[in-house]
């Protein structure tokens, strides 16, 4: 199975990517599936998007919490699964950069060293200013969405995240898609050889 992380802050265009990369190799005739976390699927998703919304410091501990129980139950459930040819995770590991910054570097090592990681590890960034100004459009606003935690959020996220593909999604969708797309042809090739 190939396993695809595609991790970023609020408004980066996570899932928007994570549909072309299905489509991408569904095209190809394989079978894809896209957990994106926090899912309304499960108690622990909608435990964690309840308090995404909320205010205060237990609805931090609680979206943190929850948040990598429904990180862990997805990939209990699908990974590895023989009917699935890739698996693309959304909001992975990087969900550790909302700690504390201590705490989020110990939680992402902890979290790295039991969960599956790829080479196929996809970080997407732009300056928080261009992230706020795409949250900003949204009608749900989550506790984390505003100008101090993402610039926050971001240089912790940088730190952890120092092996992975970083990709900036300043420019256009597609321009994103492609750079994309060419680290995963790479990666396809060297392991077809």
């Amino acid at each position: 199975m190939r396993l695809i992380i595609i991790d970023g802050l609020d408004g980066v265009g996570k899932d928007t990517h994570a549909k072309f990369v299905k489509k991408k190799y569904e095209d190809k005739g394989e079978t894809v599936l896209i957990r994106s976390h926090p899912e309304s699927d499960n108690f622990f998703g909608r435990v964690t998007k309840n308090a995404l919304l909320g205010e205060g410091v237990i609805n931090k501990l609680k979206a943190s919490v929850f948040y990598a129980l429904d990180v862990l139950r997805s990939i209990r459930e699908y990974y590895p699964r023989k009917d699935i040819d890739t698996l693309i995770m959304v909001r992975y590991l990087v969900g550790t950069a909302y700690l504390p910054e201590r705490l989020a570097r110990i939680a992402y090592k902890v979290f790295e060293s039991f969960v599956p990681t790829s080479e196929y590890m996809f970080f997407l960034d732009a300056h928080p200013s261009v992230l706020l100004e795409r949250v900003m459009k949204r009608e749900d606003k989550e506790m984390f969405e505003n100008l101090d935690e993402l610039v926050k959020v971001r240089k912790k996220a940088l730190i952890l995240v120092k092996k992975w593909n970083i990709i900036d999604t300043s420019g256009s969708v597609y321009e994103t898609f492609s750079n994309i797309d060419k680290i995963l042809d790479d990666f396809d090739r060297k392991l077809s050889l």
